[in-house]
């Protein structure tokens, strides 16, 4: 698409060529950042510049609207949700690698140092935890 690579700017892509490749209205995209379901950086002259993240997150929106008949409010709580699920996946990839990383070093010691200090002998028991991929 020519206009889209002419309007390119260094950070990303102007109003004027976001508006064309969308079919919308720049007021439409100005709508969306004053909402808040939109941040484009500026340029120095204050222009909005839009990322391919900020592109992205317009696709979900536009799916949103068009697609799905959600309102405004209905689409800024669906992507605030949206962002925590993310957050809250990337917290559970880590915790399971930590839990993983736990259980090999359990795993891997041997029976022939038992605690020094126990009054009992323990044998480890090892429990796999699945990790979901994907």
């Amino acid at each position: 698409m020519p206009t889209r690579t002419k309007k390119r700017a260094k950070a990303g892509y102007m109003i004027s060529a976001v508006a064309e490749l969308y079919k919308l209205h720049p007021q439409t995209l100005r709508l969306y950042e004053r909402v808040g379901l939109l941040k484009p950086s500026r340029s120095l002259g204050n222009t909005r510049l839009y990322t391919d993240s900020d592109l992205e997150r317009l696709d979900v929106i536009l799916t949103l609207a068009r697609d799905m008949g959600v309102n405004l409010a209905g689409i800024e709580i669906i992507l605030n949700m949206r962002e925590k699920m993310i957050e809250m996946e990337h917290q559970m990839e880590e915790f399971a690698h930590v839990v993983q990383q736990e259980l090999s070093r359990v795993a891997s010691r041997t029976d022939d140092h038992p605690p020094r200090h126990a009054i009992v002998r323990a044998t480890p028991r090892v429990i796999r935890v699945p990790i979901r991929e994907g």
